[in-house]
């Protein structure tokens, strides 16, 4: 009896409290390290491949610690992209409500794995070998049993809050944190027609998940980092891996490239369509600078004719409404916006510029040569606007190439 106590008291190895802190820790890392870089960057999305000894380390791991299956997170990952924020998105914040998904993301994503539909259409191109068909797909509970056996023989009963420990890490931080918070609070760097948010510029907790927004405005780059402020840890793996031989990156987010000054009266052509097409969502976010200075400036007119009450008004629906992408507002939001721009002819002649704009990639069924002439033609009505901050971002547009 005296064996079997001091047994569940440490364990086999009499680990300190310190050591299995550490071991909770980093193996909790080893877990995110492999849904950010293995099921995320490589199996979702394309944008890197790791040598086969590599990617089943991160499979097998990824058994072990959370019995995730490759194909359902792929396809519920790729379904969130295709349906973002609309009926149809697994864990949208706007669909469910910020704290269903925050506090209730893994059950959510459960019921979408359920779902036969989902994975034929979405979790296409994942591993089908014989350890995935006799294995890791129809025995998922195994792994984390193991894990179980694994925790409790080191570090005897207190492996039991290690494990649980293990298995609440990711369903907390990528299921509620990542997929509920990152569609709500933070900061954005690209204008995407979505709600992500960037939680914080630098990415170590998650391995670079933080960095949500810009995952969402360049979803098949295996960087996820934008800035020169911001860090990403996964991107570091990458890049070490890629050194030593083990990983290949696909794609990255491309760089914005100018035309000198001199050329900025240069008429538009395919290599600028093609430019602002790609790089849209920071072109919008750029137009959006735009709109709150305009906003702004018109709001300290409006003082002269408006009512106390009724510019305290303006000035919250404004902020809540203007710069939110047209698609992610309901009836009455719009309703309200349209009413806050009354009498505001600037501003809202730069909000129909905006959705002018937006035309030149969301249409599905315009020609290049099309497309072009509308780019031409926005340019020629900014540049002739009379509005100087129209203007000169027209002019920079033309610079893109």
């Amino acid at each position: 009896m005296q064996s079997f106590l001091e047994f569940l008291a440490h364990g086999l190895f009499h680990f300190s409290i310190w050591q299995i802190v550490l071991f909770t820790l980093a193996a909790t890392h080893i877990t995110i390290a492999g849904t950010t870089l293995y099921l995320h960057r490589s199996q979702t999305h394309r944008g890197v491949d790791f040598h086969p000894a590599v990617a089943h380390f991160f499979r097998f791991w990824l058994w072990l610690t959370s019995g995730m299956k490759t194909r359902e997170w792929v396809a519920v990952h790729r379904k969130h992209h295709a349906k973002c924020e609309r009926e149809g998105d697994p864990h949208s914040p706007a669909v469910y409500g910020v704290m269903r998904v925050f506090l209730r993301g893994a059950d959510l994503y459960r019921v979408e794995a359920s779902m036969a539909s989902t994975l034929e259409r979405y979790g296409r191109g994942t591993p089908d070998d014989w350890l995935e068909r006799n294995v890791y797909t129809p025995h998922s509970t195994w792994g984390i049993l193991i894990m179980l056996v694994i925790d409790l023989l080191a570090f005897g009963a207190l492996g039991l809050t290690v494990w649980a420990v293990q298995m609440a890490w990711i369903p907390f931080w990528a299921a509620g944190v990542v997929n509920g918070l990152g569609h709500f609070v933070g900061y954005r760097n690209f204008s995407s027609p979505d709600a992500s948010t960037n939680l914080s510029p630098l990415g170590l907790v998650i391995g670079g998940e933080e960095l949500h927004n810009n995952h969402h405005a360049h979803a098949t780059s295996a960087k996820f980092s934008s800035k020169w402020y911001e860090f990403d840890l996964g991107w570091m793996y990458i890049r070490i891996l890629q050194a030593l031989g083990l990983a290949k990156v696909r794609r990255v987010a491309p760089k914005r490239v100018l035309r000198d000054r001199t050329q900025a009266g240069l008429a538009a052509d395919l290599r600028t369509l093609e430019a602002v097409q790609t790089h849209r969502y920071d072109v919008m976010r750029r137009f959006g600078a735009l709109l709150k200075q305009t906003a702004l400036r018109e709001l300290r007119e409006r003082r002269k004719v408006d009512a106390r009450a009724t510019l305290k008004w303006r000035r919250s629906v404004l902020r809540k409404f203007l710069l939110r992408q047209e698609a992610l507002l309901s009836e009455p939001q719009r309703s309200q916006l349209d009413s806050a721009l009354s009498g505001m002819e600037q501003l809202q002649r730069l909000v129909d510029m905006r959705q002018a704009l937006a035309r030149l990639w969301e249409s599905s069924s315009a020609s290049s040569d099309q497309l072009l002439q509308q780019l031409r033609a926005w340019l020629t009505q900014a540049s002739g606007s009379g509005i100087t901050g129209l203007t000169r971002f027209a002019r920079d547009l033309s610079r893109y190439a």
